[in-house]
């Protein structure tokens, strides 16, 4: 779809060049050498543009290189560390059920489905993140804003107030979630779609369902709320392999699908006007996108609770690694949030010295500089030069 969108952007470029050199001046000015320069610098630009593009996949190439090797060491160093130590060599060929069968049973059984949770978490919100931020075209888009974690959060805690078993709780983020995303398309609905309104309502979800979260944690006996705001804040401690790996079905189905809606996704960059122009409805093709980002996200929070900033964050580290959102770049995405998602894991595991800390605590102390900066730059004043 980049090239599709190169081409059009070309040949507009194109059209506007010919339009100026097409001015018919005057006669005089015909017979003399000048519009020779300006027409040889035609034909460079469709070259000049694939270079850019081949360029841009080298480094998008490179990068998620660079992604899944940096991922391999510290899941290796995930599953390594602990009161028992193996060696990282070990523990993955533990993981894959070779080696000593004490460590075959240390590494799947108990730090295996914490650490391939917490990989599966952070790309479903990344890719989520990224979804909402284009669909919404506001930098500042999460599921954060939309009502998506409100939503997972009210879930988990009704299934705790309820005193249900404890491996219903994820169970009941994921409705959760989903029961926010049905909420905020039929108070979005009325009036029609537009992008200010998904936000504002979004905001008010999100807000209300907070609301209703803090009156059931002040509600609670008080064991019950320890428990309740623990997981509010976000943790991957405790998954089992069934939770993961349904979790991690979804969200590699949920990439996929992000993958085979690229096209759209690219198309409504353009605007609505040219989105109509190109056969696509705006509106249907927002609320379907938006839909899938809230699916990643509700799985994702059904895993480790409403995990901060990884979804606000990664998209824009990545874009302003990699440079133009294009299908390479959302693999990379969800790649970064996996990093991200488990090394902030690792560290409250491992480096801090408070123990049980949620991750949610690590990247969210991550995440809030980080906004600030987006913040400053949305406030910033654009400067142009008038002079040459």
């Amino acid at each position: 779809m980049s090239d599709l969108t190169g081409g059009l952007t070309g040949g507009l470029t194109g059209e506007r060049m010919q339009g100026a050199y097409d001015t018919r001046p005057r006669p005089e000015a015909r017979r003399g050498p000048d519009p020779a320069p300006a027409r040889a610098l035609l034909p460079h630009r469709p070259g000049a543009s694939g270079s850019a593009l081949a360029r841009q996949r080298r480094r998008i190439a490179l990068l998620s290189a660079a992604a899944v090797l940096l991922l391999t060491v510290l899941l290796a160093l995930g599953l390594s560390a602990g009161e028992v130590r193996v060696p990282p060599l070990d523990a993955l060929q533990a993981l894959v059920g070779l080696g000593d069968s004490a460590d075959v049973m240390l590494v799947q059984d108990l730090r295996a489905p914490r650490a391939v949770a917490a990989i599966v978490a952070g790309a479903g919100l990344a890719v989520a993140g990224t979804l909402m931020q284009r669909v919404l075209r506001n930098p500042l888009a999460s599921p954060d804003v939309i009502g998506v974690t409100g939503g997972a959060s009210l879930g988990a805690v009704a299934v705790l107030a309820t005193g249900a078993p404890a491996v219903l709780t994820p169970a009941g983020a994921l409705g959760g979630g989903m029961l926010a995303a049905l909420l905020l398309a039929v108070l979005s609905w009325r009036g029609g779609v537009t992008i200010t309104r998904i936000v504002l309502v979004g905001l008010a979800v999100q807000q209300g369902l907070a609301a209703v979260v803090n009156l059931f944690i002040v509600r609670f006996p008080a064991e019950l709320a320890t428990e309740a705001l623990q997981w509010t804040t976000g943790s991957v401690y405790g998954r089992t392999w069934t939770e993961t790996g349904t979790g991690g079905a979804l969200v590699l189905s949920g990439v996929v699908l992000a993958l085979a809606g690229h096209r759209r996704l690219a198309v409504l960059d353009l605007g609505d006007d040219s989105a109509g122009g190109l056969g696509i409805a705006p509106n249907a093709a927002r609320l379907q996108l938006l839909l899938l980002a809230v699916l990643l996200a509700s799985v994702a929070a059904a895993l480790t609770g409403p995990v901060g900033f990884v979804a606000l964050a990664v998209p824009h580290i990545v874009r302003f690694l990699a440079g133009p959102p294009t299908a390479g770049s959302l693999v990379l995405t969800a790649l970064g949030g996996a990093v991200l998602l488990l090394a902030s894991d690792l560290a409250v595991l491992h480096l801090l010295p408070v123990h049980g800390l949620p991750v949610g605590v690590v990247t969210a102390t991550l995440g809030a500089p980080w906004l600030l900066v987006l913040m400053l730059r949305q406030l910033k004043p654009t400067t142009g030069s008038t002079t040459r």
